[in-house]
């Protein structure tokens, strides 16, 4: 998925020493459509001024339930990365990638799609009518600087299924009580999909040097003693040895996403992951050379086949460089 905002705004992430490890941050979603007058509406929790990043997670977009026959709006032409990976996964639906390494992949619930752009990428997505409504969420992570040239590459997993108390688990990226996703990861992370009946809790083991995230679906939650409200991003710090989830008075679906702290500054601009403005700058005039004047085929970006359709221009670049932020938050 591409972050089709007109105006994206630029963010430098960094990491916050004094963040206080013993509180649950609580982060609101904001709505950002995607696309044109019949957009799909996403919540975004992350990133956002408050906080930047969870371990190298730097972006989290939940979408849905779209019913039918809205179940395929989702229509994101051909649009590039650079420095992170994206990682789909849907609670229902259907969904079809294309990317420039001439990967093409239907993503189905149970399983992910991680896609790696390194050095540069593209993709696109498209919603099928297989499923009747369509309901998910999309993850980028940063890449550490020493990993992010790496050539890209996509990845397909179906995630097992294991039991946790009167709950089920989905491991879909790096490993927890016992279960590995053999997707590749360049920092220490961890995502998962929990569900739990309703009045039921579970209490997981939590390693102490990850900050985690308990990104909330349609129900309330309580992490650690602390309500995260539907659609809300709950955020731990690292120290905590356990995490505990609660439901209220309704079945609970979430995701917790986590990893180790990402001690580097990056900076985010629309679909690139870079450290500085003048990175990013270049990696739009290359986009915008290569792809959309199509003036080298070879380039870093390469081309995706068989959508019916153009790439996405990028935005114009604002008139200010990037400047830190004092907050950790970006």
């Amino acid at each position: 998925m591409s972050n089709l905002e007109r105006d994206p705004q630029e963010l430098v992430c960094v990491v916050d020493p004094e963040a206080d490890a013993g509180t649950v941050e609580v982060l609101e979603p904001r709505e950002v459509p995607l696309g044109g007058p019949r957009a799909l509406m996403v919540r975004r929790t992350l990133p956002q001024r408050r906080r930047s990043l969870v371990g190298a997670w730097c972006f989290v977009d939940s979408y849905g339930p779209t019913p039918a026959p809205r179940a395929g709006v989702m229509d994101t032409p051909p649009h590039p990365h650079t420095g992170l990976q994206t990682v789909s996964w849907l609670y229902e639906g259907q969904i079809e990638h294309r990317d420039s390494t001439g990967a093409h992949q239907l993503i189905d619930p149970g399983a992910v799609n991680l896609m790696t752009a390194g050095r540069g990428i593209q993709h696109s997505e498209v919603s099928t009518t297989a499923a009747a409504t369509l309901h998910g969420v999309q993850l980028w992570t940063a890449l550490p600087d020493a990993s992010r040239g790496v050539a890209p590459f996509f990845e397909h997993h179906v995630a097992e299924l294991a039991t946790v108390g009167e709950g089920t688990l989905r491991v879909f990226v790096g490993s927890w009580l016992g279960i590995t996703s053999p997707v590749t990861a360049y920092t220490p992370l961890v995502a998962a999909e929990l569900a739990l009946p309703a009045g039921a809790s579970v209490v997981l083991p939590a390693d102490p040097g990850f900050e985690y995230g308990l990104v909330v679906d349609h129900e309330p939650a309580r992490l650690n003693g602390t309500t995260v409200p539907a659609h809300h991003l709950g955020v731990v710090g690292t120290g905590t040895d356990a995490l505990r989830i609660e439901t209220f008075d309704g079945p609970l679906r979430v995701l917790v996403i986590g990893g180790t702290p990402l001690e580097e500054p990056i900076v985010m601009w629309w679909n690139f992951v870079g450290r500085s403005h003048d990175e990013i700058v270049a990696f739009r005039g290359a986009w915008q050379h290569e792809v959309i004047a199509d003036a080298d085929p070879a380039g870093r970006f390469g081309r995706v086949a068989g959508y019916d359709g153009p790439p996405l221009p990028a935005p114009e670049l604002p008139n200010v460089r990037l400047r830190p932020r004092e907050s950790a938050s970006g």
